[in-house]
């Protein structure tokens, strides 16, 4: 208990200690316990990159979509092709064969045939 009270007057005398106490207390305040510390500003800068790239893509799209506008402006035809390939209408004298990539599960037994 001696020993510990010893080192504790010989630290005490050490006319520096109390600067370095602040200035270490200081460091943690302002790097990571403040709500405008240093670790809070990485998060947000980050999270500033995330929202421009979001923008950017929106932008993009804004773009092409305003392409299409003028397209559909300017081009009959291109209403009957997105009409044919979005909405899958078609003139009175055509048939649409619809292929499809997905996989169908068939089941044992059961009946496929269709009735005419």
């Amino acid at each position: 208990m001696k020993d510990i009270k010893q080192q504790l007057l010989r630290l005490s005398r050490i006319k520096a200690l109390k600067y370095i106490i602040v200035t270490v207390l200081a460091v943690i305040v302002v790097g990571f316990v403040d709500e405008n510390s240093v670790w809070s500003h990485v998060k947000n800068k980050q999270h500033i990159r995330e929202l421009q790239e979001e923008i950017d893509n929106y932008n993009a799209e804004h773009r092409h979509n305003m392409e299409q506008i003028k397209m559909l402006e300017k081009d009959p035809k291109a209403i009957r092709k997105i009409a044919r390939e979005r909405y899958f209408m078609k003139a009175d004298d055509e048939d649409i064969f619809v292929l499809s990539d997905d996989e169908q599960t068939y089941t044992e037994g059961a009946d496929y045939e269709s009735a005419e």
